[in-house]
């Protein structure tokens, strides 16, 4: 089967296609979340840090020390 891409808005803990879907009722699907933020997006505020440059220089050289 081809996979089927929709957009969705999840709200009050339910996924909402924004767009009818060609699916029987209680069918079983897998479903895959991609939120479109990057990596440094989803991970940003991990590393309790406020130093710009050490921020700066891990990011842009993580495997220097190694």
């Amino acid at each position: 089967m081809t996979p089927l891409i929709v957009e969705a808005v999840y709200e009050n803990g339910v996924l909402k296609p924004s767009q009818p879907l060609p699916l029987a009722d209680h069918q079983k699907v897998t479903v895959t979340v991609d939120t479109g933020l990057s990596p440094v997006q989803q991970t940003a505020g991990l590393i309790p840090c406020s130093d710009p440059e050490l921020i700066d220089h891990i990011a842009l050289d993580p495997l220097e020390d190694l």
